[in-house]
């Protein structure tokens, strides 16, 4: 968030439609997943569980072991 707006009130998301409708509209826009968390928190108070639960889930890459010879 920048300085100036750091004493400016955001407004919070708590419907949660409205929550799913504004992460689909900012997901357009971001460029990663993190970018997407920044966007939202710097211009909406949100619960971060609530954001959480609406993101799809980002599963890590399997770490393979190395076959045997």
């Amino acid at each position: 968030m920048r300085l100036a707006d750091s004493l400016l009130p955001r407004p919070a998301l708590t419907n949660p439609s409205l929550l799913v409708a504004t992460v689909t509209s900012l997901s357009h826009r971001a460029a990663s997943r993190q970018d997407l968390w920044r966007l939202l928190t710097d211009s909406y108070t949100v619960d971060l569980d609530a954001v959480a639960a609406v993101l799809p889930r980002q599963e890590p890459e399997p770490d393979w072991l190395p076959s045997r010879r």
